[in-house]
């Protein structure tokens, strides 16, 4: 009997680094958001009240885990709110409905700054000459388990909703981080979803690269987007939340691409614009060629 319960505590001690993870979690998904988070979820995802009832559902699921989950940092003095958490909760887990993803599960901390935030930066120039500056950021996303956040454009983004979104851009970059390079092609599932990815996300960064050279105003993507595969990946994430209709008017495939990844149509959420855009032609731009923007990077887009 004593070697049956010696093995039975060893059994439990072995286990309950395992269970107990599990067994908190679920205990935080049974509780029902607090009225001041709710109330914060619909400030700063303006959209929440437009989602049908099964999507407010997986939404609030989906923020009571990365809540439970994650880790919030306040840096340079920022003393980090429940509505601070909430606010890029809710935002960040807009990019999780429909889908059978896990709710980031390599992102363990959130680094939150009042503001802007400068992060050090080198650049090696011909002859391997190193320089290293500062650059002033709004966000950034690591691989090693950190996003780091603005709180200022954190809030702007959230209430303005109009395109610029500095945590869907981020999140954007986790999930994009997930396929095991962030590179402009998340995880897709199949080589034919790969393909279709590639053929039609290269036109546009293309054609946006050359948009961004020619200095056109014209464009409802950021010309940020231009910098790179992975940011623009990033760039059209913000732009199919905030400005669908002016997205998939200008830029259809691309739009049919970001909704099948997404599972969802952002359309069904906000009005149209009354102001009717005309269809680029991004053809007419000639080649996307061009010195003032870094040169492509390789990507995964190109190796399907």
């Amino acid at each position: 009997m004593d070697a049956l319960l010696g093995l039975t505590v060893v059994a439990l001690a072995v286990a309950t680094p395992f269970l107990y993870p599990r067994l908190t979690l679920r205990r935080a998904l049974a509780r029902p958001l607090p009225p001041a988070a709710l109330a914060a979820l619909r400030r700063y995802v303006p959209i929440h009240d437009r989602l049908a009832p099964e999507l407010q559902e997986q939404l609030h699921r989906l923020v009571k885990q990365f809540l439970h989950q994650k880790k919030f940092v306040g840096c340079a003095g920022l003393d980090v709110t429940d509505e601070m958490r909430v606010a890029i909760a809710g935002q960040a887990c807009l990019l999780l409905l429909n889908r059978a993803t896990g709710v980031y599960p390599s992102l363990r901390t959130i680094l939150l700054y009042p503001g802007a935030f400068a992060a050090a930066r080198q650049d090696v120039g011909p002859g391997g000459v190193v320089t290293h500056f500062r650059q002033t950021m709004l966000g950034e996303s690591w691989q090693d388990g950190r996003v780091v956040l603005s709180w200022d454009d954190t809030e702007r983004g959230a209430l303005a909703w109009d395109g610029h979104n500095v945590v869907l851009h981020e999140f954007a970059h986790q999930l994009d981080s997930e396929s095991g390079a962030t590179n402009g092609a998340p995880y897709l599932g199949s080589s034919e979803n790969y393909r279709n990815w590639s053929e039609v996300l290269s036109r546009d960064y293309a054609h946006l690269r050359r948009a961004a050279w020619m200095g056109s105003q014209d464009s409802v993507l950021d010309h940020y987007g231009a910098t790179s595969p992975a940011e623009f990946f990033a760039v059209a994430t913000e732009t199919f939340f905030g400005k669908p209709w002016q997205l998939a008017q200008r830029h259809p495939a691309l739009y049919d691409e970001l909704a099948k990844y997404y599972r969802v149509d952002p359309r069904a959420w906000l009005d149209e614009p009354p102001a009717a855009f005309e269809p680029d032609h991004p053809a007419s731009l000639g080649p996307a060629v061009s010195p003032a923007l870094p040169a492509n990077r390789s990507f995964a887009w190109a190796s399907w």
